[in-house]
């Protein structure tokens, strides 16, 4: 009865967001989706009336986003066939730099902060460092898969300073981020952009006319075989698994190689990118035989889709006020922090950076950067409705190279195993240094297309 319970409550708050998002102008002009509107309703109400609510429904409403975190990163490959790496690397070069300057600066700053102001000072825990990155970047899905990790180090309470730097970031990208391509269109860096007050009643309330209704997918079996979403979501339960079983497979041989328990990388490592890599272990294995046609893409955007939504609302409905509030100067200075970074390399880098379309392609990183990579898509859907420019295929192909690795890739998911194993000064040497390696060839980029 708790599951059905849960499943139903989230819907009525997702139901909510959505009535709400289609009443209030404030709301559309700030493209908030219903999932947070939604989630901020869920917290106002499990904040005032924290006894509405069976305790075993809040305590499976929390563990629901660290569930569905799998799903979203097990989709992500399935049904795209990639292009050659060759391909990849020349349109997505400079759109990389970009993306990786942005996300090892989060890291800098966040580490820099921390060790020398809010640990000395505010005794902050040395987590904090990585909030930046895994909240900004990550999202709210990161932040759920990490919670195992913050766990196992015995800082539950950076769940919910997670969630709330998540929160913040989208908030932030989507204002600012809606603010900076009204500036770019006055400035006349943009001519394709379709303001808020040029669109129809319609699409201000996020909602299709009926006759530009788009399909959510295609299907490719027979329904009296196996209905085609149930085929699709069975594939994601499938790399889940594969996922599953890489995780205790290397887990199982690192203790057979450290008997004394000294080696520990992947105590407490998230299950969520070894999902990613099943997903794409599978979708390799299907075009090798020649049956990637039996996996839709559009199916698995639905699906992951479907799962971001209910992930947000339940993990928004959870948060731990007295949490963000015993910590908020760390949090308000790593939120500041991060902003203007952002805003100095759209402002300041891009033009530099990229030669053609170059705000299309920084707003797009612009919103990831601080509100996840749908973020970043809406921000350049705003800047570039109908993709004339080159900027949604160069984000396209660099989210191929970077998503493996930053903002709830690898990277993500080790540091912050490896901060509590070295320390947060190393961790800031080894940041700093990947971060100039970037600058560099961004520069060594920018030298060889001007010679």
């Amino acid at each position: 009865m708790t599951a059905i319970f849960v499943f139903c409550l989230l819907s009525v708050l997702l139901v909510i967001g959505k009535v709400l998002r289609t009443l209030i102008p404030l709301l559309q002009r700030c493209y908030l989706p219903s999932s947070v509107i939604g989630g901020f309703v869920g917290l106002m109400i499990f904040q005032c009336f924290p006894q509405i609510l069976p305790e075993d429904v809040i305590k499976t409403v929390g563990q629901l986003p660290g569930f569905m975190i799998n799903v979203v990163f097990a989709t992500l490959f399935l049904g795209v066939v990639t292009p050659p790496l060759k391909k990849v690397v020349q349109v997505a070069f400079p759109q990389l730099c970009f993306g990786q300057i942005l996300a090892w600066g989060q890291y800098v700053i966040g580490f820099a902060a921390v060790g020398f102001l809010l640990m000395p000072f505010f005794g902050t825990n040395e987590g904090f460092g990585n909030l930046l990155e895994i909240g900004f970047q990550g999202g709210h899905g990161t932040v759920s898969g990490m919670a195992e990790s913050f766990e196992s180090f015995g800082w539950e309470d950076g769940v919910a300073l997670g969630y709330t730097m998540a929160t913040a970031g989208m908030l932030l990208a989507v204002i600012i981020g809606i603010i900076l391509v009204n500036w770019a269109a006055r400035k006349g860096y943009i001519q394709n952009v379709r303001r808020f007050h040029e669109q129809d009643n319609l699409q201000k309330k996020g909602i299709y006319s009926k006759d530009e209704q788009p399909a959510a997918g295609v299907q490719t079996v027979y329904c009296d075989s196996i209905d085609s979403l149930a085929w699709h979501i069975s594939l994601v339960g499938l790399a889940i698994l594969i996922g599953f079983g890489m995780r205790y497979g290397l887990q199982e041989l690192e203790g057979l190689c450290s008997s004394d328990g000294t080696i520990t990388l992947l105590k407490g490592f998230p299950l969520f990118p070894f999902c990613m890599i099943g997903g794409l272990i599978m979708q390799k294995m299907a075009q090798k035989v020649r049956v990637h046609s039996l996996i839709d893409h559009g199916q698995m955007q639905r699906i992951s889709g479907a799962a971001l939504d209910f992930l947000v609302v339940s993990a928004m409905a959870t948060i731990k006020l007295q949490v963000v509030l015993d910590n908020w100067v760390g949090l308000l200075v790593l939120i500041v922090l991060g902003t203007l970074l952002s805003l100095f390399m759209v402002v300041v880098v891009a033009r530099r950076l990229f030669r053609e379309s170059w705000f299309e392609c920084a707003i797009a990183e612009f919103g990831q950067s601080l509100g996840v990579t749908a973020t970043g898509l809406l921000l350049l859907r705003a800047a570039d409705p109908e993709g004339k420019t080159c900027a949604t295929q160069a984000f396209g192909y660099k989210q191929l190279l970077h998503e493996p690795i930053m903002g709830g890739g690898l990277w993500t998911a080790l540091a912050l195993t490896l901060l509590y194993k070295l320390g947060w000064a190393i961790m800031l040497g080894i940041s700093a240094t990947a971060l100039l390696i970037w600058i560099a060839a961004a520069i060594l980029f920018m030298r060889k297309r001007n010679s």
